[in-house]
């Protein structure tokens, strides 16, 4: 009787500990979010500094995945591929990174816990390489243990630690006094989030995990569904590494104003160009009246102070009136100007005229007042 009840147990150790599933090597394809301009611009401010994962390596995620058409495979599968989705989703920022796997048997070195990678400084291709480190499951479901564990492998964490539990939360006893040790020791700076990967037999599994994550008070849980997509992984991200900020609005840069060209002296309209903005001329006139001398002597003294400056003399019309009509306006305007300059003594080499007529407006024809800015002259240069 006893050799049976030893063979008996011996044979369930077997079964239990040294049996393995083995886990693929490859991931889904996935497009992950890119959350660097939301990081940069301000609207994601980083709120954790550190995260460990606890990844349930037993032999119940050997089991087949069932929760969600997006996979196919183990349920150890499914866990590789989501660390391997959030992992391409972080963005760079500065973390600490640690992976505990917990079950037992041969694909845990026999123990019930095996810390795949201590808690070190992250990078995306160090991370990549521990998630292939999970290659099979086995054994029971010590939960419990891996976060009592965890309390001492994230002693060393600067700033605030989340602490993220993947599993189908079937355990081998309740986790929720080892979760409660963990919170107690690191009070705030600890938040829990646990993700199930388990299937519809599982249920009880979810609940554990619930438990665990409303310990840590400012954590959550979801399960593999809610993350398999880019939106998901994304949003699972967002929410554990990052709080949302307040960035200052964006201050448009000024104007660059039409006309950059001005020569010096020269008196600018405020397009900043070189214009008799102010020198108005009286419907269907060609005539500069008296008070606008001053400016016919600033361009005589902007000439004199650009010796090398040439210029176009462009005479503009109002609306009113025909094509035709307009056009002889505008090149009688410009020219009235021309004639003024040479008189006052600039060379009329340096000068030409060209009337637009009614074709260039720079105000609405529609009232007196925009009329009147559109019977104007500008100048452009020629010598650039």
């Amino acid at each position: 009787m006893k050799k049976n009840i030893l063979l008996t147990t011996t044979l369930a150790a077997v079964l239990v500990s040294g049996c393995a599933t083995q886990a693929i090597q490859s991931f889904q394809a996935f497009q992950p979010e890119d959350l660097t301009p939301q990081v940069k611009s301000g609207r994601l401010v980083q709120k954790t500094n550190s995260f460990f994962v606890v990844n349930d390596s037993s032999s119940s995620m050997g089991g087949t995945y069932l929760g969600s058409s997006d996979y196919k495979g183990a349920k150890l599968d499914v866990e590789k591929d989501l660390l391997n989705k959030i992992n391409r989703t972080i963005p760079a920022i500065p973390l600490s990174s640690g992976l505990l796997s917990f079950g037992f048997g041969s694909c845990l070195s026999w123990g019930s816990t095996l810390l795949n990678q201590p808690l070190q400084q992250y990078s995306t291709g160090g991370f990549d390489a521990v998630i292939n480190s999970l290659h099979c499951a086995s054994g029971g479901t010590p939960l419990a243990d891996a976060l009592s564990v965890a309390n001492d492998d994230i002693k060393a964490a600067n700033g605030n630690i989340a602490l993220i539990v993947l599993s189908d939360g079937m355990d081998d006893a309740s986790a929720v006094p080892a979760a409660e040790a963990l919170k107690n020791r690191y009070g705030d700076r600890l938040c829990i989030y646990t993700v199930w990967v388990g299937n519809e037999a599982d249920a009880e599994g979810q609940a554990n995990l619930d438990q665990i994550a409303t310990v840590g008070g400012c954590g959550f849980a979801t399960d593999a569904a809610s993350l398999s997509s880019t939106q998901g992984a994304g949003n699972f991200v967002k929410k554990v590494f990052f709080k949302e900020g307040h960035p200052a609005p964006v201050t448009p840069p000024p104007a660059k104003p039409k006309c950059s060209n001005a020569p010096k002296g020269a008196i600018v309209d405020k397009d900043g160009c070189w214009s008799f903005h102010g020198v108005l001329f009286d419907f269907d006139s060609d005539k500069i009246k008296s008070r606008f001398h001053p400016a016919i002597e600033n361009a005589v003294e902007v000439l004199k102070l650009n010796p090398g400056l040439t210029i176009e003399i462009e005479g503009h019309t109002d609306g009113i009136g025909s094509v035709a009509y307009n056009l002889k306006l505008s090149e009688r305007r410009a020219m009235s100007i021309k004639n003024e300059l040479v008189k006052q003594g600039v060379d009329p080499k340096r000068l030409t005229t060209v009337g637009y007529g009614k074709s260039d407006p720079v105000a609405s024809n529609d009232t007196e007042e925009g009329r009147a800015y559109n019977r104007r002259v500008v100048y452009k240069r020629t010598d650039q």
